[in-house]
């Protein structure tokens, strides 16, 4: 998912919301952003815990590092903007530290966490709109497929062998051939 909410901070429809705008935006743009708001990271300082939380989620591709996590710790009244080393130049830390100071934290003070969040992904989404970014891998006409052929070549060279040798060893080495398409000796 894109809007994590372990604090129970926003309600379904205002997640629903954020969370087709953010993969509308990962499918224009190719960059990932996902927001998770927690009660508290302690006994962690937000910086360890956001760090920590992008890693082990690995937000972005692999190829481009072109991921953002926007932390929200709802009980310690802070926020952390996590950003992957592709998007550095787009968001450097003073720009992430203008979106959560002149977007996200008026709307917070006044008891908006959706509005915040909905404030600072459009200044987010604009800063990396800007950026140069490779454009998201796609299929000729649709999405992209994650088609592999060095998994392919694996299956031909190791299973195919495999199954043809099984079905000659079930089925008797002459009608095991012309199940798997061998010649029979």
């Amino acid at each position: 998912a894109h809007v994590v909410d372990t604090s129970s901070t926003l309600t379904a429809e205002h997640r629903h919301a954020r969370e087709s705008k953010l993969v509308a935006f990962e499918q224009a743009r190719g960059a990932q952003i996902v927001v998770l708001l927690v009660a508290s990271t302690q006994p962690e300082d937000i910086t360890s815990y956001a760090n920590r939380v992008a890693n082990t989620w690995k937000i972005g591709s692999k190829e481009v590092g072109d991921g953002l996590l926007l932390l929200v710790a709802v009980q310690d009244r802070k926020l952390r903007i996590e950003v992957a080393k592709t998007l550095e130049g787009a968001i450097p830390d003073l720009a992430a530290k203008r979106v959560i100071e002149q977007a996200i934290s008026p709307r917070f003070k006044q008891g908006d966490y959706a509005g915040g969040i909905d404030a600072g992904l459009d200044r987010l989404m604009g800063l990396i709109t800007g950026e140069a970014l490779p454009e998201p891998a796609r299929a000729a006409d649709g999405p992209a497929t994650g088609f592999d052929w060095m998994e392919l070549g694996i299956f031909m060279f190791i299973a195919v062998p495999v199954v043809g040798a099984v079905t000659r060893r079930i089925l008797g080495n002459r009608l095991g051939a012309v199940a798997t398409g061998a010649v029979a000796g």
